[in-house]
């Protein structure tokens, strides 16, 4: 898992030079006026997800992992609260992996280590890295959000 500003973008592109084109649509495309919906980078080779939403709590969160593809997940605007987990510390499965969808889910245990992503703000997660994202930090507030999908 990696946690750091858009403006420092440039030192993850040196050691993972696939991220290169995730980090331009950022750069070029993620501001307020980025509607929600899929958005085509490289095909299936790397896409955008935008949702705009509100933070939800804690309890209705559950940890989940991708196999295909990492995120590269990038506040617009809001704040929330992510937990992430290393896979192998995970609890049991509870929503064996869907390939379809490229998400298996976990029961929740203590070992989640919460962080705060802020606008301006990715975390990057590898199939390797649970994570529950969208959840609140402090009260419940409004999140736009750009989810850069890259194969591994």
């Amino acid at each position: 898992m990696i946690l750091d500003s858009l403006a420092r973008h440039t030192r993850y592109t040196a050691w993972l030079p696939s991220l290169a084109e995730a980090f331009e649509f950022l750069l070029a495309r993620a501001n307020a006026e980025l509607a929600p919906g899929r958005y085509e980078i490289a095909g299936e080779r790397m896409f955008a997800l935008v949702a705009q939403y509100e933070t939800r709590d804690f309890a209705s969160a559950e940890p989940e992992a991708h196999q295909k593809y990492l995120d590269v997940q990038y506040l617009i605007a809001g704040r929330e609260t992510i937990y992430w987990t290393p896979r192998e510390e995970t609890g049991p499965v509870t929503q064996p992996y869907d390939a379809e969808r490229d998400i298996c889910f976990f029961a929740r245990n203590e070992r989640g280590r919460p962080f705060e992503l802020a606008a301006g703000h990715f975390a990057i997660f590898l199939p390797e890295d649970a994570h529950e994202p969208n959840c609140h930090c402090g009260p419940p507030g409004r999140v736009h959000k750009a989810v850069v999908k890259v194969r591994v």
